[in-house]
C-alpha cells in the first residue's frame, strides 16, 4: 500500500492519517494481533505531529480495533465475534455479517431426556425425548466457542438434517418455523475442566456463558440454547438511546 499522505489536501491530516491506519491493519503482517511501528516512527514517515497521529490511534481504539499495553507498543486486536442487542443472527450468520470464516471442529446430534430446566421452558413432561444439538466451532486456528441447543418436539426435527446450514434458515425453510424473540442472559464465569478441554484453555481461564430462550412469533419455545465462549473472542455490544 501506498503509506503518505497529502499535505496540501483539504482532508484534515488526522482523517488522512485514520483512513491509512485502516487499511494497515488489515494487512497480513499486522491482522490479528499484529504490533504497529513505534509511534514516533510513524509520525516521522508521514511528516506530522505525534498528537495529530494520536487523534487516529485514539479513535481506532475507541472502537476496539487497536489495543495500546505501556511498554509494549500499539497491536492491532484480535477479530471478536460482535452481536448487537438489538438484533440477533444464527452463528453462521452472525460470522458471515462480519467477514468472519469459521470452522466445525466438531457437531453431534443425539436424542436425549429433558432435564427439569428444559421440560418447565418447553412446558412438556421431565424426561421427554428432545432433539440436542451440540456444536464445538472456532476459526483455522482454534475453536472459541461451544454450543448446546434443545429443541422443543413439536418442530419435528428428526435429528438426520443438515445442520451445517444456518439453523433459523433451516427450521423455517424446512419445518415453516419462525425464530421470533431470542431472550438472553449473558455472564462470566471460570472454565471447568470440561470446558477448558472443549476450548482449548486453562482450567479457571475466563468464559462468557450466553443462554437464549427462542420464541416464534406465537410466543411458544422453540430452543434452548447455551453457549460457552472464550472471553476474549467474544464482544457483546449494547446501543442504548437516551429519549
Amino acid at each position: 500500500m501506498k503509506f503518505k499522505i497529502d499535505h496540501s489536501s483539504a482532508v484534515p491530516l488526522h482523517a488522512q492519517v485514520e483512513t491509512l491506519l485502516r487499511e494497515l491493519i488489515e494487512l497480513p503482517k499486522y491482522k490479528n494481533g499484529g504490533l504497529l511501528p513505534k509511534e514516533v516512527d510513524l509520525a516521522k514517515q508521514l511528516g506530522i505531529s505525534r498528537n495529530t497521529l494520536r487523534q487516529a490511534t485514539n479513535k481506532l481504539e475507541y472502537e476496539g480495533l487497536l489495543v495500546r499495553k505501556k511498554g509494549v507498543g500499539t497491536r492491532v486486536a484480535e477479530k471478536t465475534v460482535t452481536t448487537q442487542l438489538d438484533h440477533w443472527h444464527s452463528f453462521t450468520n452472525e460470522m458471515s455479517a462480519q467477514g468472519l470464516s469459521f470452522k466445525n471442529y466438531r457437531l453431534v446430534v443425539e436424542w436425549v431426556e429433558a432435564d427439569r430446566k428444559i421440560a418447565t421452558f418447553f412446558n412438556i413432561p421431565e424426561a421427554t425425548s428432545v432433539l440436542k444439538l451440540s456444536r464445538l466451532r472456532g476459526d483455522e486456528e482454534a475453536p472459541f466457542v461451544y454450543f448446546e441447543s434443545y429443541f422443543h418436539p413439536r418442530i419435528g426435527l428428526t435429528g438426520n438434517e443438515d445442520f451445517s446450514k444456518p439453523l433459523y434458515d433451516l427450521l423455517e425453510n424446512d419445518f415453516h418455523v419462525v425464530a421470533s424473540l431470542s431472550r438472553e442472559k449473558l455472564k462470566a464465569r471460570l472454565a471447568t475442566t470440561i470446558t477448558a478441554k472443549r476450548l482449548q484453555i486453562g482450567a479457571g481461564d475466563p468464559v462468557l456463558v450466553r443462554e437464549r430462550f427462542v420464541y416464534d412469533p406465537g410466543d411458544r419455545p422453540l430452543e434452548y440454547n447455551i453457549g460457552f465462549y472464550k472471553a476474549d473472542k467474544f464482544t457483546y455490544k449494547i446501543d442504548i438511546r437516551r429519549p
